[in-house]
């Protein structure tokens, strides 16, 4: 899908494009290419004169060749977004190509994104441009709230994930947790850690293209110093994950020791029983002995008496053991 978005009366207006000839007539500042077809690259190519890299959302690029300027101005930055997906989290990879230097391109002053997949972070950011008129200015403009709704959009994850270490810590923490209880806790936690990891990973990635951004000395004064705060907020983020990542080995270990204590408690029945039932094996080995010369052995009671001696050997200890308290 092709989509271009102009600026009228400082707010971002949305179009969908089907046709070269439709492209023709506006003049965006943002075009955004989800999963685009030859046709629509071709179309790209024809009109704004620009030719979009053929590993342009590859995954597997070197890391050295993800933020570049080319010999005709172009400014390229290959930016990976999240998508907070309960059941499949993954980060998408985003091309960003910016032309400001070269005016005898239709592409100058306009932003084009590449992605496979739409994108929660552009949603976002094309409803704020809708509601608040004066947000976006240019295409720098563009590029630059898009990496500040990924730090929000990231920070909003963040504490979701809070939210839900909260309710697995009440769990944990109410000390009746079963085997079957500790093995969900567990896998909510690993999902935790999992959505975790890719924050950070996502807000590192973001720093260092914002990085760029100021390095290459693309901004002015304003978008330079909101390019700091961004950077500011992202050094926040990073202080957050970390005291997630406590919070939730915190929680691995607690869950991993109830998961000890029941197999503890299943151990020392065990045991108690072992050490029960060896005075009746005494007994019953005893007697069991083929020895000519046993007295008990001819006399009438003396296999009741056998019963009663190894019954009562048996009730003594556990009499003891629950006395103890070490039966609970």
């Amino acid at each position: 899908m092709l989509n271009i978005f102009t600026l009228v009366n400082g707010r971002l207006f949305q179009e969908e494009i089907e046709s070269l000839e439709e492209l023709s007539r506006f003049q965006p500042i943002w075009v955004d290419l989800e999963s685009p077809t030859l046709e629509e690259k071709r179309w790209i190519k024809q009109y704004f004169g620009l030719s979009i890299p053929e590993d342009a959302m590859d995954e597997d690029i070197e890391e050295s060749a993800r933020f570049y300027e080319e010999d005709n101005g172009e400014l390229h930055i290959r930016s990976d977004f999240l998508i907070a997906d309960d059941d499949e989290p993954r980060t998408v990879r985003c091309a960003f190509i910016l032309n400001l230097h070269n005016a005898n391109l239709r592409s100058q002053g306009v932003l084009f994104s590449i992605h496979d997949e739409d994108v929660p972070v552009f949603r976002l950011l094309r409803m704020r441009a809708r509601r608040a008129p004066g947000l976006i200015e240019d295409a720098k403009e563009v590029l630059l709230k898009l990496f500040d709704a990924d730090a929000e959009y990231s920070a909003d994850t963040l504490e979701g994930i809070y939210d839900q270490l909260e309710k697995v810590g009440n769990t944990v923490l109410s000390g009746d947790v079963t085997d079957a209880m500790a093995s969900e806790v567990l896998g909510a936690i690993a999902r935790q850690e999992d959505m975790n990891g890719r924050i950070r990973r996502n807000v590192m990635d973001t720093r260092r293209a914002l990085s760029f951004m100021m390095r290459s000395k693309m901004l002015n004064a304003e978008q330079f110093e909101d390019a700091r705060q961004i950077m500011r907020d992202i050094d926040s983020l990073d202080s957050h994950t970390a005291f997630l990542f406590d919070k939730i080995n915190f929680l691995m270990d607690a869950t991993v020791g109830f998961i000890n204590i029941n197999q503890n408690k299943i151990i020392k029945i065990f045991s108690v029983a072992s050490v029960a039932l060896l005075p009746p094996t005494l007994i019953a080995s005893i007697y069991g002995m083929n020895f000519q010369y046993m007295p008990e052995l001819n006399q009438t009671w003396g296999y009741p008496m056998a019963i009663a001696l190894m019954a009562a050997s048996a009730v003594v200890p556990m009499w003891y053991f629950r006395r103890r308290g070490w039966l609970k």
